[in-house]
């Protein structure tokens, strides 16, 4: 299947109004390049897997549409004209939106690709691979005959959740490791695709709720907990905002856990500390990660701040995990 892509090069300021304007003429689901850094909000609503630091904003913007070439549905605005004609659409758009604001260059590119597959594009990049004893297998990819009695980890993390890739996920699964026992009563802050809290159940953990601020995190967590054999009671889904929501903190509830994990920035490690020490029972046990080395001594004042005991810091390339202990009284 070939599709035509249509890029616009144009300023940051104008992203949205291109958007909307475009969408009337048939163009939908725009592809945005800019170099915006995050804002807090979209930093507490990402849970690693991301670079800590950014290009510089250079205030440009690409914004792409693509065209199916195939025209099979007459009705779609966009689909059942040219490429010329498209091109002149969007441009005599463009024009009518220069009188009225700056919209940088506003320059229209064409080209083609072929086979655009949104959702399952990105799976070339993820094969299977070790974490310690750990196999870590996607959904899409069969066990070998020689892997079928190791420990095995199913995965599919969609489009938006961690694999157990990143340095981060794997500092957390092996702090983990040390402290569960099959007694422990797990919080995992941040949850996405569920794999911390999931990996500790296959290793024995009697019980985990997850927490996360992505209505997304439900359904990747119910998919990665079937194929894995967890059963549903097992683990608990919340959606909402723990540090600020005291409804979500009343239904986590309060002195319950003996291993909180939480693998997020170390920007919203410093709010949530202070929040998270009162779920956990005395002597249990704060595993985090997430942080970038240079922010090491940031999380470690904010656990101390709160009364935590720090235990270890451990290291993997540029990144930091800080486990530490609420003290018994």
């Amino acid at each position: 299947m070939k599709w035509k892509k249509f890029t616009i090069k144009t300023i940051t300021d104008a992203e949205d109004i291109i958007i909307s304007t475009l969408y009337d003429i048939g163009l939908e689901g725009a592809q945005i390049e800019d170099k915006v850094p995050l804002t807090p909000l979209e930093k507490e609503q990402m849970f690693v897997d991301i670079l800590p630091d950014g290009p510089e904003d250079d205030g440009i913007a690409y914004l792409s549409f693509f065209v199916e070439e195939s025209r099979e549905n007459p009705e779609d605005t966009a689909i059942s004209l040219s490429a010329d004609e498209i091109v002149a659409n969007i441009n005599r758009e463009l024009d009518d939106l220069r009188s009225m604001m700056d919209i940088g260059e506003g320059t229209v590119m064409v080209s083609e690709t072929e086979d655009i597959d949104w959702i399952n594009n990105w799976k070339q990049f993820f094969h299977q691979f070790y974490i310690d004893d750990l196999l870590v297998i996607p959904s899409w990819e069969e066990v070998r005959p020689e892997d079928r009695d190791k420990k095995i980890l199913h995965i599919d993390p969609g489009t938006a959740f961690g694999t157990g890739m990143h340095e981060t996920t794997q500092l957390c699964i092996r702090q983990l490791k040390k402290h569960i026992t099959s007694e422990t009563e797990l919080l995992d802050v941040g949850t996405g695709s569920g794999i911390l809290a999931i990996i500790s159940l296959m290793y024995g953990i009697r019980h985990a709720v997850g927490t996360d601020l992505d209505p997304c995190a439900v359904e990747a967590v119910r998919e990665n907990m079937a194929v894995n054999h967890i059963a549903p009671e097992r683990f608990e889904m919340m959606i909402g905002n723990i540090i600020t929501d005291k409804a979500v903190q009343d239904k986590v509830g309060y002195a319950k856990y003996d291993i909180v994990v939480a693998n997020i920035l170390a920007d919203v490690l410093v709010p949530l500390t202070p929040v998270i020490v009162n779920q956990l029972k005395p002597g249990g046990v704060y595993i985090t990660s997430g942080i970038i080395d240079n922010k090491e001594q940031t999380v470690r004042d904010a656990v101390e701040a709160a009364g935590l005991e720090v235990l270890e810091v451990t290291y993997q390339g540029e990144w930091v995990s800080v486990t530490a202990r609420r003290r018994d009284s």
